[in-house]
């Protein structure tokens, strides 16, 4: 099973439309999730044609910033517990990392967020930088943005893949070019 992450298109206050590149790069995944921060419904909808998508609210979502809120619909929640081939995968905007104890720790989050089972997976986003790691046995994945790498100006940004095969999985972030995409280059951004 492949799954398509993304998160923080900002749509359309970074560019009007999704980059044909992350369409191209989805074509062929199971189901997508976006990790908040799309700020239009119809991103919903145009990756929805791809795959089945679930969607976290993001905090850009409800209507910050003079932006007119993302209306209510049933792929959008604040929180996801989903599982697939016996992976189970917890998704929300915002997950504290670098955790800053005691209050913001993913041990809060998981019992804030998923208390009835803590996840294998979290997905998040929010912060605009992609990262894949392990805290509190959870592999901790963000896609950063497509749209708003880092924080920098609209640009082309990244998205993210998590492979299942056999109860195991493998996640994997990749950067949009001008035609296509390509495996992120970590070092580039240490």
């Amino acid at each position: 099973m492949r799954i398509g992450l993304i998160s923080d298109t900002h749509i359309p206050e970074s560019f009007p439309d999704l980059f044909p590149q992350i369409i191209d790069g989805f074509r062929n995944v199971d189901v997508i999730l976006h990790a908040g921060d799309l700020h239009q419904l119809d991103v919903v909808d145009q990756l929805n044609e791809l795959a089945p998508i679930y969607v976290a609210r993001g905090n850009g979502d409800e209507g910050s910033g003079g932006r007119i809120p993302v209306p209510e619909d049933d792929r959008i929640k604040e929180a996801w517990l989903l599982e697939w081939e016996g992976v189970t995968i917890g998704m929300t905007h915002y997950v504290p990392i670098p955790e800053a104890p005691p209050k913001l720790t993913i041990s809060r989050w998981v019992a804030r967020f998923f208390p009835e089972k803590t996840p294998d997976v979290i997905i998040y986003g929010d912060t605009h930088v992609e990262s894949i790691g392990t805290v509190d046995n959870i592999l901790c994945i963000n896609p950063g943005s497509a749209t708003f790498p880092h924080n920098l100006s609209a640009q082309l940004g990244t998205i993210g893949f998590l492979d299942i095969q056999d109860g195991q999985v493998d996640a994997s972030i990749w950067q949009l070019l001008e035609h296509g995409i390509e495996p992120f280059d970590w070092e580039r951004w240490r």
